[in-house]
């Protein structure tokens, strides 16, 4: 917390650090266990149909019940588990929207991607190994990311947006607002859409003009 600065020890401190631990060692069996499950969110247009569905990933975990991505995500990231859980994620959700639309269900997907997973010099043939392997067309796919992951390195964010959209996969901007929430670097990334988040509108009047 900086110089100069004395801090007590609390019992609860480390109670937070082995229990981040336990979830740590489980969270790396739970992929090979099986303990997770990709939940998917619709998205509906104005009549009410559902166009698209966005995949969330949930943990069973066997003591714990289930586990929002809230609690383990921010874990797999710092360890570093982000990479395969994301490759696993991509890969299930894919295969399950390619049989949805083999039973009639007109519907794409869409996955939220880690800066981790797309800084990799590999990311973007992962994405077309895995589009391969589960036979979904790239026109169904839509990778979401947040500003914090462009604005990482934004010569190499561009760079990797190229890749996909030569893949022909749809890119959008996760949770606009959050962040820089500059429009101006906007025109610099070949993104296909922009997702607002609601802390930068839910406060606009309901009748306002």
């Amino acid at each position: 917390h900086g110089k100069n600065d004395a801090q007590r020890f609390k019992p609860q401190m480390n109670t937070a650090a082995r229990e981040r631990l336990e979830l740590e060692v489980a969270l790396r069996r739970a992929l090979e266990r099986g303990e997770l499950e990709v939940y998917y969110q619709p998205q509906v247009n104005n009549a009410g149909v559902v166009v698209s569905v966005e995949a969330l990933t949930y943990w069973n975990h066997p003591t714990q019940g289930v586990v929002g991505p809230s609690r383990f995500i921010p874990i797999a990231e710092e360890s570093g588990l982000i990479v395969p859980l994301g490759a696993w994620v991509l890969a299930k959700s894919c295969a399950q929207i390619y049989r949805w639309r083999r039973e009639g269900l007109n519907v794409s997907l869409a996955v939220n991607m880690n800066v981790q997973q797309f800084l990799r010099s590999d990311f973007a043939d992962v994405v077309a190994a895995t589009l391969k392997a589960t036979g979904l067309e790239a026109r169904f796919l839509e990778l979401e990311l947040t500003e914090s992951a462009l604005m990482h390195d934004l010569t190499l964010a561009v760079e990797r947006l190229m890749a996909l959209r030569r893949l022909g996969v749809r890119v959008s901007i996760d949770d606009f607002g959050t962040g820089y929430s500059s429009l101006s670097y906007l025109q610099k990334l070949p993104v296909n859409a922009v997702k607002i988040d609601r802390s930068f509108v839910s406060h606009l009047e309901p009748n306002a003009p």
